[in-house]
């Protein structure tokens, strides 16, 4: 029985791939094309709908059920599953009832991974923060491997150093915590060369090694180390960078903005500073659109010959003397 549902699995991990001749199926499980309908019969009777064509070009492949059977992983598969499933739960989805039933779910998944991948999710769950979703434009993504992940989790884990390479140069730093924001990964680290905490887009990062070297853990530079990398990607993180002139007061521009969008700097009851950022011009000018308020641009000057240009449309779009309006 054992060598049977072995083989029974192995069948249905071949089917989850891809449609299989019976021969190839047969040749692939080492059996008679006689067992291998035996088995296919036993995972219809399992609820996996099996379908079968005939001819030359026929064979077997999975199709779409009446109702969710299991389903076999392998394991870069069931820890992506994992992961992708922990940063939604741990983000939030906002639509009721799906939080709790991705709770279940990770639970259930977590009870049955083997420990050599438990201990690869876990790592991964307890380095990593989530940051807020926000509104607006969104940046280009930026994908990075999950192998490096995997090393950054391990080292934050573990209490070592890791030794990440960028712009072609090393640097030794202390790894302390993954945060997640708007599909980009950042790495909060203490940068032994420059004696001085980054926010490390870890995109950026060509390679990533451990140095094996244990730490003592230094006090954060922030209580909330999502802030705190929000406020160094809005200060230093983008491709464009801009300072703008808000005719209100420091406390009301805050309570407006994202603090991803920039920092906030007050210059009298009346006015303030906003230095933000993005990845494209056009995605500032949509910020400072959605500020609802008067605002003056004093760099770059691309910005302000955009913001001309779009102003420009924005008036020959509006109805002329005379029309309706």
């Amino acid at each position: 029985m054992a060598s049977t549902t072995a083989r029974v699995l192995r069948l249905l991990s071949l089917l989850q791939d891809r449609s299989h001749t019976g021969r190839e199926l047969a040749e692939r499980l080492g059996v008679a094309e006689r067992t291998l309908r035996q088995d296919v019969q036993r995972l219809r009777e399992l609820g996996y709908p099996v379908h079968a064509t005939r001819g030359a070009v026929g064979g077997y492949r999975l199709g779409q059920g009446a109702k969710m059977p299991p389903l076999l992983l392998d394991d870069d598969e069931a820890v992506a599953v994992a992961l992708a499933v922990g940063l939604a739960e741990d983000g939030s989805t906002g639509i009721e009832d799906i939080d709790a039933s991705l709770t279940r779910a990770l639970a259930k998944l977590q009870q049955i991974l083997p420990r050599h991948l438990q201990r690869k999710v876990t790592a991964l769950r307890s380095a990593t923060a989530v940051g807020p979703a926000t509104v607006g434009s969104r940046e280009p993504d930026a994908p990075v491997p999950a192998a490096i992940l995997t090393v950054v989790a391990a080292a934050i884990r573990d209490g070592v150093t890791l030794l990440v390479t960028r712009d072609g140069t090393e640097t030794e730093v202390e790894s302390y915590r993954l945060i997640s924001w708007r599909r980009r990964w950042f790495l909060v680290a203490y940068d032994l060369g420059a004696h001085a905490w980054r926010a490390l887009p870890v995109a950026g990062l060509a390679r990533v090694r451990s140095a094996s070297r244990h730490f003592a853990a230094r006090s954060l530079p922030d209580d909330d180390l999502v802030a705190f990398v929000l406020r160094e990607v809005a200060r230093t993180g983008w491709k464009v960078h801009a300072r703008v002139t808000v005719l209100a007061p420091a406390e009301t521009v805050i309570a407006r903005i994202n603090p991803a969008v920039g920092i906030v700097e007050a210059v009298d009851a009346h006015t303030s500073v906003l230095v933000t950022g993005a990845d494209a011009l056009e995605t500032i000018a949509v910020y400072l659109s959605m500020l609802m308020m008067d605002f003056r641009v004093d760099g770059p000057p691309e910005l302000v010959t955009h913001i001309r240009t779009l102003a420009r449309r924005y008036a020959e779009a509006l109805p002329g003397d005379g029309e309706a309006s």
